[in-house]
């Protein structure tokens, strides 16, 4: 009799991009962005702030986690790869960031 163990599949690797459709200036350590498409005004704080200056469509979010975020603040990589997620998933709904399972060639 063979058995066989289920084993979870890897989390896919996430690459994150900065959009087009919006206006960003970076102001005291915190990034202001306007949509294009609705002139909603959105400010990200310093966490966010260094996301959004790494997501250059290359380095995966788990690479961003691991050597802007652990780095600079004291939190565990799993703590901060979990909020990291949330985070730019919600910044993709609102057209701030776009996900992708592959490196893109961003030009930013």
């Amino acid at each position: 009799m063979i058995t066989t163990v289920a084993t979870p599949l890897a989390a896919a690797t996430t690459y994150i991009t900065r959009s087009h459709a919006v206006a960003a200036r970076e102001l005291a350590g915190e990034m202001m962005i306007m949509s294009a498409t609705d002139s909603t005004l959105f400010s990200l704080n310093e966490t966010a702030t260094l996301i959004w200056n790494a997501a250059d469509g290359k380095t995966s979010l788990r690479d961003i986690v691991e050597n802007k975020i652990c780095h600079e603040f004291e939190i565990d990589s799993e703590t901060a790869y979990r909020d990291a997620e949330a985070l730019v998933s919600s910044l993709a709904s609102l057209g701030i960031l776009q996900l992708s399972s592959e490196p893109t060639s961003a030009k930013n």
